[in-house]
């Protein structure tokens, strides 16, 4: 399978515009399964059009493999047809006249496969993703997950070198798309092909690439594992855009009794705090109660009231508030507490994001001879 690799690629609709893609450079590698994310107008769509060979970019370069498939500088651009790829839309552009055996044949008669091969290929997709029962059925008689297996199916009959898939489960109920998210997964690891799957459910991204690439204006936020880009955001917009319930920020530039106590804190860890405009929590990351591990710096230890207790089903968020502060914490624990309660809060110094006044990501540059030094003394606050 080939690799795909964007080389300072542009694109604006008109001279003087806004880019709507603006010097990318990615490489998504050969079998990879890569997920676009980012909020609506960010560029992700049509980073992917520019791909398919939908759209031209307005400069840079464009491989797939080893062919040069866009590139104004070298005067090069070749057909969408000519790619060797396959697209699912968000709306699943199926024929209406013609049934699911017709639909999933459609790109092998445009290819002009062998006759002798139409049926042998049309019945391994088709069970490969569970609709061969319903060959004989329009697509008016399917369901909204039925049809877009049918989608699938037939872009897969074609065997595409790339799959290119533009937002497909959108228009899915939570349960379909829960379903054909195990069902992407899955034609993955059995295909082995090159993927490229635009979204802006965070969520979605998680559970499905291999690598998450997230966008913001056109412009290229950071590459990374779901782990990477959880856990190590690259900037502040990352961070809070990935991530539910959202990240805790504090903007250390409002004064009040929980910047206070930052500001030694940090300061104590190493940290340079006239590079330091903000902090960020991840609400899983606060523990109610002493911390597990007197091996680490010495953790943040707050008192806290709790608010409001917010059921979810399989989890609790709890609104506590910090001198002042508002905290969102989420635990998969029952909560044992009522509202107005008091609680003991325990943040870990490595569960501090650190954000500049660009919102890029810095540092604490903590030492092992800090961590002896300060393990067994906890900073506290108390309400």
């Amino acid at each position: 399978m080939p690799n795909i690799q964007l080389s300072h690629v542009c694109k604006r609709y008109d001279q003087g515009a806004q880019f709507a893609v603006k010097a990318l450079d990615l490489t998504i590698a050969a079998g990879e399964f890569m997920c676009l994310l980012g909020p609506s107008g960010c560029g992700k769509s049509t980073t992917l059009r520019m791909i398919a060979g939908l759209e031209h970019a307005s400069s840079g370069e464009i491989r797939l493999g080893e062919r040069i498939v866009d590139s104004v500088q070298a005067g090069r651009f070749i057909a969408a047809e000519k790619r060797n790829l396959g697209l699912v839309f968000q709306s699943y552009a199926l024929w209406p006249h013609l049934t699911v055996a017709q639909n999933i044949e459609f790109g092998l008669k445009l290819r002009k496969i062998p006759r002798a091969e139409h049926e042998q290929i049309l019945l391994s997709v088709m069970t490969t993703l569970g609709i061969a029962v319903y060959r004989d059925r329009y697509p008016s008689q399917l369901s909204g997950g039925q049809q877009q297996r049918v989608a699938l199916a037939r872009t897969l009959a074609v065997n595409p070198q790339i799959l290119l898939l533009d937002e497909p489960l959108s228009n899915l109920d939570a349960r379909l798309r829960l379903e054909m998210r195990t069902e992407l997964k899955r034609i993955h690891q059995q295909y082995g092909t090159t993927m490229l799957f635009v979204t802006h459910d965070q969520w979605e991204a998680m559970a499905l690439a291999t690598r998450i690439a997230v966008m913001k204006d056109g412009e290229l936020q950071q590459v990374g594992t779901p782990h990477e880009i959880y856990a190590r955001p690259a900037n502040r917009f990352v961070a809070e855009f990935v991530g539910t319930p959202p990240i805790n920020i504090i903007e250390l530039a409002q004064h009040s009794l929980v910047t206070e106590l930052l500001f030694p804190y940090l300061r104590s860890l190493g940290g340079d705090m006239a590079q330091i405009a903000a902090v960020g929590i991840r609400p899983e990351r606060i523990q109610v109660g002493p911390g597990n591990s007197a091996n680490e710096p010495r953790p943040l230890q707050l008192k806290a009231r709790l608010e409001s207790v917010l059921p979810t089903g399989g989890s609790w968020i709890l609104e506590v508030s910090v001198a002042g502060q508002r905290l969102l914490l989420n635990t998969q624990n029952v909560p044992a507490y009522r509202e107005g309660d008091l609680l003991n809060l325990t943040i870990a110094a490595d569960d501090l994001h650190l954000f500049d006044s660009h919102g890029e990501r810095r540092e604490l540059p903590v030492s092992g001879e800090t961590i002896q030094t300060l393990a067994h003394n906890p900073f506290r606050y108390q309400e």
